[in-house]
């Protein structure tokens, strides 16, 4: 069924403050990943050897990005994607982040915030990388709050990279007031990509959860009709690139913290290429007409990589609307 909202206590006004201002304590977890550790290690030729089978970018002027689900668990899988996912970044420099919800497991205080993202991502922090989340169904919607998740206060919202039209949505709560806001953002939209991220996944092989068949009826439509390309959600706690939907490339990537070993069904027509044993998360290109993209564990292996073509967008109607 489709996800319904999630009832969680309002966080007190100081903490409310705290996600607002960005500006929160510190609390002990294991060490991150420093932005002057990272420079240190790249003199010694040691970036390379940590980012793995990382593959380098395939063009000069491209968009890139990279991509993780249900992260937040302050746990040393986390961590240690994290300082994967910062050696990566020294062969394949992405400028931003994409989050796919369930950005924190668990409380939801101050200190959590720093355990469960900060010190994690430190090094790509420092560097200001940016982050774009979206919500989870453990997410507190308060989240949207928190300067660094740069969701200035909205449940979905939208922005551009590059000539790339990002939507991140709200799959907890896909009310008639997100879903005429969609439609009418994807109407304005003559990018030629166009890219949805989300937490629940329209097409899913998983054995625990599988596909939100629900919440497919409504947003695949909307998908089809304005020219998506790529749409990408967490909630399973793997990888899993599903095969081309009408014309859709749909990819899981969930297991940037938690992992449901073996959860892919075997038998599943939908799958194209799955990981389930261990961490993993994605890094993607986008060059002209043509998006690359690569998943990679939490011990550097590449587990895919290939390329998917933009669709055919249909003619769209100009304005001058608001659209960050």
């Amino acid at each position: 069924m489709m996800p319904t909202p999630a009832h969680r206590p309002r966080p007190p006004l100081l903490l409310l403050l705290a996600l607002t201002l960005g500006t929160l304590p510190l609390a002990a977890s294991p060490s991150p990943v420093t932005q002057a550790a990272a420079r240190a290690g790249a003199a010694a030729g040691a970036p390379a050897a940590a980012a793995g089978a990382t593959l380098p970018p395939r063009a000069a002027d491209s968009v890139r990005f990279a991509v993780l689900g249900d992260t937040g668990t302050g746990g040393s899988e986390q961590y240690e994607v994290g300082t994967r996912l910062a050696a990566s970044r020294a062969v394949f420099p992405f400028a931003f982040v994409l989050m796919l919800g369930d950005n924190i497991y668990g409380s939801e205080r101050p200190q959590d915030f720093v355990k469960k993202f900060e010190r994690p991502y430190q090094a790509l922090l420092d560097l200001k990388i940016p982050f774009y989340a979206s919500l989870g169904n453990h997410d507190d919607p308060n989240q949207r709050f928190y300067k660094p998740f740069n969701m200035d206060g909205s449940r979905y919202y939208t922005f551009e990279k590059g000539g790339v039209r990002f939507f991140a949505l709200d799959s907890n709560y896909m009310d008639q007031v997100q879903q005429e806001w969609l439609a009418r953002e994807l109407s304005r939209s003559t990018n030629t990509w166009k890219i949805a991220f989300f937490h629940h996944p329209l097409y899913s092989s998983g054995a625990r959860h599988g596909s939100e068949v629900d919440l497919r009826a409504v947003l695949e439509p909307l998908f089809l009709k304005h020219g998506v390309s790529a749409v990408f959600s967490g909630h399973e706690h793997f990888y899993e690139r599903v095969k081309p939907q009408k014309g859709i490339a749909y990819f899981t990537s969930g297991g940037a913290a938690k992992l449901r070993r073996g959860n892919i069904r075997d038998d599943s027509p939908l799958t194209a290429k799955g990981f389930d044993t261990d961490r993993s998360y994605m890094l993607v290109e986008i060059d002209d007409r043509t998006m690359y993209f690569q998943a990679l564990s939490r011990t550097g292996a590449l587990v895919d990589s290939g390329s998917v073509q933009a669709v055919t967008p249909p003619a769209a109607q100009p304005s001058a609307g608001a659209l960050r």
